[in-house]
């Protein structure tokens, strides 16, 4: 458990579960994704008026550590960090926990870029400082 930028809260749903009863593995990116996504609106920041700008957002490397499942009714929360990971990477440092008793559920490092209308590798400037404000870089 440790200090977050941003955290989010969720409930597991049934059909997210596996044979197991166990959250499939692949619904925690999902989760991951939705608590960037809200993030980044948080900081003012939307996909379609980026898109229009002639930026796009991509994941180009995802580290994921599972260290404990969560069930269907499971209430838990995505805590996110960000850094900057170069001059054109950028990192969003994730974990998962159960509520209400911080049980740690994944770790998890996804590293993304942008792209411009070229497909080239391009951050804008103003993007980085929005999520990146307040970190030491």
């Amino acid at each position: 458990m440790g200090d977050y930028r941003f955290k989010l809260e969720f409930e597991v749903r049934d059909y997210e579960c596996d044979l197991s009863g166990i959250v499939n593995n692949a619904v925690y990116q999902n989760y991951l994704e939705h608590a960037r996504h809200e993030f980044l609106k948080s900081r003012g920041l939307n996909f379609a008026q980026l898109e229009k700008r002639g930026v796009t957002l991509v994941v180009i490397r995802i580290e994921m550590d599972f260290l404990y499942p969560l069930r269907s009714g499971d209430k838990f929360y995505v805590g996110l960090n960000t850094e900057r990971v170069s001059r054109l990477r950028f990192g969003f440092m994730q974990d998962i926990y159960r509520l209400p008793d911080e049980k740690p559920i994944l770790a998890a490092k996804v590293i993304c870029t942008a792209l411009n209308d070229q497909g080239y590798p391009r951050v804008p400037k103003e993007f980085m400082e929005q999520i990146t404000s307040g970190l030491r870089i």
